[in-house]
């Protein structure tokens, strides 16, 4: 159970993640949760306790899923419930993760003030149209779905006819990694 902003989602989900004695990071632990061929899989620091051959964590630190790593804290399994997960303090590690994800939004191609707060007016227009009268607030959203697909298929056309495009600029400018940032333009270059 990670932490994530509406804005990045799954590109830049935080948790607390292991850090193992000699430094390095432990592989996937996968848990079998009943019947079926799926199985959940964690890197988070709890299901390093070194049971069912899984190592044991040394210490933690805040892990983000582009890669990113906050500083390591040591980890001392005897202030700990043999089951208590809930006592240790993640307050530092998501202090990090916070500070990450404020670094990457100062990364990201500003918006146009005036765009900002017309979309911040947007919103709250939206939200107060929802409760009054919600059959119009669908209405409008369904407007906006038009609007934002032929708004995203001119701006990836364009960005797909710049063939000097780095994706991993691309990438930076909207927060994300560069396949995403491929993936987002491909989105809106295919038909909807």
């Amino acid at each position: 159970m990670g932490w994530t902003t509406e804005e990045f989602g799954e590109a830049h989900e935080g948790i607390v993640g292991a850090v193992l004695a000699d430094g390095s990071e432990p592989k996937p632990a996968y848990f079998d949760i009943g019947s079926g061929a799926e199985m959940y899989r964690t890197c988070e620091w709890w299901a390093y306790d070194g049971r069912m051959s899984r190592p044991r964590a040394a210490a933690v630190r805040a892990s983000c899923s582009c890669g990113w790593r906050g500083p390591s804290s040591p980890l001392v399994w005897d202030e700990l419930d043999r089951d208590g997960l809930e006592e240790l303090d993640v307050s530092g590690p998501r202090r990090d993760w916070s500070e990450h994800i404020r670094t990457v939004e100062r990364r990201t191609v500003p918006l146009p003030d005036e765009l900002a707060q017309l979309l911040d007016a947007l919103e709250d227009k939206l939200f107060a149209l929802a409760e009054d009268a919600p059959a119009a607030a669908l209405r409008a959203v369904t407007v906006l779905d038009r609007l934002t697909r032929r708004a995203g298929r001119e701006a990836a056309c364009l960005i797909e006819e710049d063939g000097e495009q780095r994706w991993e600029d691309l990438g930076r400018a909207l927060g994300v990694d560069a396949h995403r940032a491929r993936s987002l333009v491909t989105r809106y270059l295919l038909p909807h």
